[in-house]
């Protein structure tokens, strides 16, 4: 148990019962937890949730509505977790209730400013008494797919290098490119699972990464799409967000030089093209026309119950030195969903699933934490990952200094 957390209750509520609500990630809790409570608008959906996912009787359900917003306050305790799978703007105020009430917290979204500042810790002497709670609430964000696995995927592959090259000064160059994409492409190259408004909103975003040594921003992320080929198949990829924070995030050490770090989104070859018109729209910069046409093409593009879905993930990290060392790891997870499960269910759920059974077993400390950010525990989650089908494959060369001068063949090794 960490000397400054709350001691786990056992008892987990899993707020929310949309898409990225998996049976491989909720079936976990529910045989990990001592009691789970679904919560969802009715008691009726949450429980239809539960037929669909075959689980049935293994967690109670609970209506949490606008009309009746104390109910989770009513119910829960000291050491309880609270698992938030709400959109991103829905976690501060379970966040905040969290801490009000002694709870836990975990969610899969990146960390916002206001989550950040309601898990900043101090000293408890220096708090007011009814905040003393923050101060050993566990914080876990960033613990689902994009971002949560391909966090997972980096600090192992930062930890390699810095094994394979030690001190010696590097040119480093990071991708990380993730995307939800249809496991047979239609002519749009998408099909909308959740807010498709969300997705081109997201678009209208600058995207700042590092390129050529320099910080480079495109206001228009598509811009700057890519061909990228993975295991001999072609995909599109593009710069997403603010990629810059990262490098600090994953520990990139002063000795490596960057020059190219970036973060991003990863679409079927052909994308680009095929959304040629959404791109006019989204530029032209008018709420109402982006809304109106995210609707239209959620209901042309739809995800239904005979298509498959496919998660790619592809996180690589390649190492130069001055005298010809080289070395390049990296990792593609490649994942396509079921009749049972969607692939974005499974990849999403799983990891804040075990986040969450982390919690439970009071491994985590107090505070803000993202996925796992110690070498020991990333190599614990990736384990875990691994047992469970999402290990994905790894791929590594290493060429020493004295070979590179020889015309001897890079030596290669995947797991």
């Amino acid at each position: 148990m960490s000397d400054d957390a709350i001691a786990a209750s056992g008892t987990v509520h899993w707020i929310g019962t949309g898409l990225s609500t998996g049976r491989s990630g909720l079936s976990l809790v529910c045989e990990s937890a001592a009691r789970v409570v679904l919560w969802d608008r009715t008691e009726e959906r949450a429980a239809a949730r539960l037929a669909a996912l075959g689980l049935t009787g293994r967690a109670e359900v609970r209506a949490l509505t606008p009309s009746a917003p104390a109910a989770l306050a009513a119910e829960a305790g000291p050491g309880d977790v609270i698992v938030s799978m709400l959109p991103a703007a829905e976690h501060a105020p379970l966040l905040r209730l969290a801490i009000e009430r002694g709870a836990h917290f975990a969610c899969t979204s990146y960390v916002s400013p206001e989550l950040a500042e309601l898990a900043e810790l101090a000293e408890p002497a220096e708090r007011a008494a009814e905040a003393v709670g923050a101060a050993r609430t566990v914080v876990l964000t960033e613990a689902g797919l994009d971002p949560g696995i391909d966090h997972l995927l980096a600090h192992d592959l930062v930890a390699r290098g810095r094994r394979a090259l030690g001190a010696i000064p590097a040119t480093a160059a990071f991708t990380s490119y993730c995307g939800g994409v249809p496991a047979v492409p239609n002519a749009f190259r998408y099909r909308f699972s959740w807010a498709p408004y969300g997705v081109l909103a997201a678009l209208g975003s600058p995207a700042r990464y590092i390129e050529a040594g320099a910080e480079v921003t495109v206001p228009h992320p598509w811009e700057a799409t890519r061909t990228r080929t993975l295991a001999g198949e072609d995909f599109e990829v593009y710069p997403n967000r603010d990629s810059v924070p990262f490098v600090a995030q994953y520990g990139i050490p002063d000795h490596w030089k960057l020059d190219a770090f970036v973060r991003g989104t990863l679409r079927n070859a052909g994308w680009r093209t095929a959304w040629k018109d959404v791109f006019e729209t989204v530029a032209a910069e008018d709420p109402g026309a982006v809304r109106a046409l995210a609707a239209e093409l959620a209901a042309r593009h739809p995800t239904t119950a005979d298509d498959r879905d496919r998660v790619v993930l592809s996180v690589a990290l390649d190492l130069r030195t001055a005298d010809g060392a080289h070395w390049h790891g990296s990792h593609l997870l490649d994942v396509t969903g079921t009749a049972a499960e969607s692939a974005m269910a499974r990849c999403v759920s799983l990891p804040v699933a075990h986040g969450v059974t982390r919690i439970l077993a009071g491994a985590l400390p107090a505070g803000l934490g993202r996925a796992a950010e110690t070498p020991a525990e990333t190599d614990h989650w990736l384990s875990f990952l691994a047992a469970r089908g999402l290990g994905g494959t790894y791929t590594e060369t290493h060429v020493p200094a004295a070979a590179a001068t020889s015309p001897t063949t890079p030596s290669g090794a995947t797991a």
